[in-house]
């Protein structure tokens, strides 16, 4: 027979309060993922309410408790008790918890907070734009992810190096043609231009020579968008060709559905669906894998002008953005998914050109022609309110085209004063240095995911 000590089995350490440990628990975890810790982390640490059985008295709970809780000197002491690791200087979990919990609660609130947004006072900058052509059914500017902006000028086509502040000529038609649209390559090397007599020009923008000539159009080129490498243009022929810019044989699908001319082209960040516009009114969707058997998503007929500007929700894909001419003058949101119109906003003035900010939830809109004071101008909106933040006013004459610099912080816009003017209107909002920055203390390592 064995011949133990009555206190054997009792932790010494418990008694004589040595090293004072984090937390108790349990040490026989068969699956951590199956337990509820939080339930657990509540029953064991609840002093003030006791779960009791109600089918023993307090009698016998009582002794029970003893019999668990005393050793045989009546001392306390506890059973299969997981002391863990020496307290170290580190917070304990719960505590972490508790600075999750408040540093989350306080994130939401600031987000609650409106965000106070201040549109510049004046522009950055300002070039003179000689004789680019104030017509709205035309695209002749666009800055590409190369840092460099390409404009038409009458029969010339400039470029423009935001870096250097380099101005240098692609090329000048001949004759009474001109360059109708301009767009730049997706990856910035080359920059398609479509002419107003039905030609498209694809140029290598290093060497500044053209590397393709492509053919499919009867009339003037309007627009263009590019999908990798596939290149779309609208005409005034009422058409519109997907061209493939690798391939000898150019065109791989042509869809004629608009009644008029079609000048406006926005392929989704995806690359999946295509927006159209035309002097109609209308506008249709389209899906790319189906646009050999000419059968549209949607089609909204909802616009009562000419419609132009278009331009896809960089936060939602499902969101695409509409404005109407002189006629409509109405920014419209769609959801392409349902085929549904979100909401529409009167600008009371021609919707020219829309820009989507991708810092902040934002939506820019230039405008033309108006019969109130609203002409002219360059309108930011909230996102999705449509709120009207503030506008601006510095062109003496129509908005035409607008477009935004590679980082997403600066638009440009062009008018019909023969004016490029440059907005730092998508940067960062001006915050109180002495508010705290909730969100550098959700890095901060007191609350870091790894325990």
């Amino acid at each position: 027979m064995w011949n133990l000590d009555c206190d054997w089995y009792s932790p010494k350490s418990l008694l004589s309060t040595p090293t004072i440990y984090d937390f108790p628990g349990d040490r026989f975890i068969p699956n951590r993922s199956l337990m509820n810790l939080h339930q657990a982390n509540s029953l064991l640490t609840n002093t003030t309410k006791k779960t009791q059985n109600p089918n023993f008295n307090e009698a016998y709970r009582q002794k029970l408790e003893d019999k668990l809780n005393l050793d045989s000197e009546g001392k306390p002491f506890r059973m299969l008790v997981f002391r863990g690791s020496p307290k170290s200087s580190q917070k304990s979990i719960r505590h972490i918890d508790q600075m999750r919990e408040q540093d989350a609660e306080a994130l939401q609130n600031n987000g609650n907070q409106r965000i106070c947004r201040r549109l510049p006072k004046k522009e950055s900058r300002v070039l003179d734009a000689p004789k680019i052509k104030n017509d709205y059914y035309t695209n002749t500017m666009d800055w590409g992810k190369n840092n460099i902006l390409a404009v038409a000028l009458g029969t010339e086509l400039y470029f423009w190096n935001s870096v250097t502040t380099d101005v240098s000529l692609l090329f000048k038609a001949t004759g009474n043609n001109y360059p109708t649209s301009v767009s730049w390559s997706e990856d910035g090397k080359y920059v398609a231009t479509g002419f107003v007599h039905s030609q498209l020009q694809v140029w290598d923008a290093e060497t500044s020579k053209p590397i393709r000539s492509l053919e499919g159009h009867s009339e003037r080129i309007a627009t263009l968008a590019w999908n990798n490498h596939i290149l779309t243009s609208g005409s005034h022929d009422k058409t519109i060709i997907n061209h493939d810019v690798r391939a000898r044989r150019n065109e791989i699908s042509r869809v004629k559905a608009h009644r008029a001319e079609v000048c406006g082209l926005k392929w989704s960040k995806r690359g999946n669906l295509l927006a159209s516009g035309g002097n109609e009114n209308h506008i249709y969707v389209w899906e790319l894998n189906k646009m050999n058997s000419s059968n549209f998503l949607h089609c909204f007929k909802d616009h009562s002008a000419a419609v132009k500007a278009l331009a896809w929700c960089p936060y939602d894909p499902a969101v695409l953005a509409s404005g109407g001419g002189t006629d409509d003058r109405c920014i419209k949101l769609w959801n392409v998914q349902k085929g549904t119109n979100i909401c529409s906003i009167d600008t009371k003035a021609q919707v020219c050109g829309l820009q989507w900010n991708r810092h902040h939830k934002e939506i820019l809109s230039g405008h033309g022609f108006s019969t109130s004071a609203e002409h002219n101008q360059l309108c930011l909106w909230q996102y999705p309110s449509m709120t009207k933040v503030g506008g601006l006013d510095p062109h003496a004459s129509r908005v035409l085209h607008l477009s935004q610099s590679p980082d997403g912080l600066t638009v440009v816009s062009a008018g019909g004063d023969e004016t490029l003017r440059f907005w730092d209107v998508f940067g960062p909002p001006v915050t109180d240095s002495r508010e705290t920055s909730v969100l550098d203390n959700l890095l901060s390592m007191k609350i870091s995911p790894i325990r």
